[in-house]
């Protein structure tokens, strides 16, 4: 079996607005510092291998329904379980 985790994201053109309330709530802290903060989304997904290769499963699933690749972006890595 192996575990993919999927990470989703606003890609860079395109306004974060709950990235920004929390750059907000952070500034009102004290935290000047922080000139940015995204949210994001991540998935873990057990496969059992089979014929078509885990990439295409994942890319696919993540295309068709995790991510809107109008919008956001998406990487993922695939780990063996232990």
């Amino acid at each position: 079996m192996a575990v993919a985790k999927v990470y989703v994201t606003y890609k860079d053109s395109v306004l974060d607005p709950q990235g920004e309330a929390v750059k907000g709530a952070v500034h009102r802290l004290g935290y000047d510092e922080i000139e940015e903060i995204r949210i994001g989304k991540y998935f873990e997904i057990k496969v059992t291998p089979n014929q078509q290769p885990l990439e295409d499963v994942i890319e696919e699933i993540c295309d068709k329904l995790l991510a809107n690749v109008t919008m956001e972006t998406y990487r993922y890595e695939i780990m063996e379980e232990v």
